[in-house]
């Protein structure tokens, strides 16, 4: 399939606002690739425990000596070898990311905003190895997301749902979001 025609939609926001619940809603609908995945392999390839902390350093130390784009550089690739049509790419981290993917298609951006308690309240919920255990780690967890530049990126996303209310709620608003986007491309 021609790589211009295809749709790929970027996801974004911080750690346990939703963007799990959101993509969740339209999996069906595409194929997601998820940035976070790439550094959990890469974890697995240097038999490091994947650790919030190690996860942490792992995509630090990528991103240093590979560039800030690396892990969007990755997706592409996975994109252009594949004969999907539509693309949700999970986790986006930084502008320099999603120049990446501008320079490709349109690649529309979807912000899940969260306050940091009901964040907290969804990562404790979830339980995964790489989650923070407590407010003071989450915090800590943020400001290194804050400083790969995802406030920029969330600030200067095409759409922002406010995650305040139910998780059917969160999937409605995405499935809408989604589902006008592609249109736009059919049409």
């Amino acid at each position: 399939m021609n790589n211009r025609k295809k749709v790929v939609i970027g996801f974004c926001g911080f750690p346990g606002s939703g963007k799990s619940t959101a993509i969740g809603a339209i999996k069906n609908l595409g194929t997601v690739i998820s940035m976070g995945n790439l550094i959990r392999k890469e974890a697995k390839k240097m038999n490091i425990p994947e650790t919030e902390k190690n996860l942490g350093k792992i995509s630090k130390v990528i991103r240093k000596k590979e560039g800030e784009e690396i892990l969007a550089t990755k997706c592409v690739d996975i994109i252009q070898r594949s004969d999907d049509k539509i693309f949700f790419i999970d986790g986006l981290r930084s502008w320099e990311e999603v120049e990446i993917f501008l320079k490709r298609w349109k690649f529309p951006i979807i912000a899940i905003k969260t306050n940091i308690r009901k964040r907290f309240n969804i990562i404790s919920k979830r339980n995964r190895i790489d989650d923070p255990k407590t407010l003071k780690e989450l915090k800590r967890r943020e400001q290194r997301e804050i400083e790969l530049g995802l406030k920029d990126v969330i600030k200067r996303a095409d759409y922002k749902i406010r995650n305040s209310s139910t998780k059917e709620a969160l999937r409605k608003k995405t499935i809408k979001i989604v589902k006008k986007i592609i249109e736009k491309k059919d049409n």
